[in-house]
């Protein structure tokens, strides 16, 4: 079995601020950092660090190598991660002393994918495999569409949020993650609360209150969060997705996936940066949380 990520490479270029600028307000950074991020990147980090065989379908620029060898370094496989004539996606991460961030996306290479890519890459596929992508490349709905038709375990993780992208792929959703606010949009969209969704696995995030899944049929489940003080909540949800993804590819009860993607969320809060700081299997079984 195999997941396949047709998901972003950003560098994450992280200020550490006192606070979350308000308009027209200038802010000195007292920190600097780059990371590997995306959150396609951030999914495939995820899911291969949680001991599935994660194979990456993406692209970035001549200026982006660098990302694509560290996807190597952390156990991805990215043999279909093309270089094209277009500058790597970064993100510009502002955090404040509480941890909460602000955001600023350039997508670049992450939607110079194209439908052709995405299809050439899923021959090596097989039926049951899971593919998985996210609302920051190109080839959304054509890779929807030939996961469908390929017989995988077609998943989104719908962000950034757009009610639009989402109706285009619903159709050929097996599983989707989105968080509370996000759902509610969606529902006031399609007039579909999330168990009335056309899809078997919906899972709702809800922060510092943990998760809700809906299985089709059934009755919600809800599985709280570790209460932990958050140092930058950056890539949590990234690294929760990655989680689950990595316990269904691995033939875990839903369950017990969403309660391992706490443990491995609780952690990546209480640590400044994205891919390159989401634990590893050892260090989520291990860890003392409450």
């Amino acid at each position: 079995m195999a997941i396949w990520n047709l998901g972003s490479i950003n560098a994450d270029m992280v200020y550490a601020l006192p606070h979350l600028p308000a308009p027209g307000e200038t802010l000195a950074a007292s920190g600097l950092q780059r990371f590997l991020g995306g959150k396609g990147a951030n999914m495939s980090v995820a899911a291969a660090r949680a001991g599935a065989h994660v194979r990456h379908i993406g692209a970035v620029g001549s200026d982006g190598l660098w990302a694509r060898d560290r996807l190597t370094e952390y156990g991805v496989d990215t043999r279909h991660i093309a270089q094209v004539d277009q500058p790597t996606g970064h993100a510009i991460i502002a955090v404040d002393a509480q941890g909460e961030n602000l955001i600023i996306l350039f997508p670049g290479a992450n939607h110079a994918i194209g439908a052709d890519q995405v299809s050439a890459a899923l021959t090596d596929s097989d039926t049951g495999d899971l593919l998985v992508f996210q609302n920051e490349t190109t080839a959304q709905v054509e890779a929807a569409k030939l996961g469908r038709e390929r017989g995988l375990t077609v998943c989104y993780a719908a962000a950034p949020f757009s009610a639009p992208a989402v109706q285009a792929v619903l159709p050929y959703l097996d599983f989707l993650i989105l968080n509370e606010v996000e759902a509610a949009q969606l529902q006031q969209a399609t007039g579909l609360a999330p168990a009335d969704l056309p899809v078997e696995h919906v899972i709702v995030t809800l922060g510092s209150k943990g998760a809700r899944y809906h299985q089709r049929g059934q009755v919600a489940a809800e599985f709280p969060a570790h209460k932990v003080k958050a140092v930058d909540t950056t890539g949590a949800g990234d690294t929760f997705t990655g989680y689950v993804l990595a316990g269904m590819d691995r033939g875990m009860p839903m369950a017990q996936a969403i309660t391992q993607a706490n443990r491995a969320a609780a952690l990546m809060v209480m640590r400044p940066g994205t891919a390159d700081v989401i634990p590893d299997l050892k260090e989520v079984r291990e860890a003392a949380l409450d």
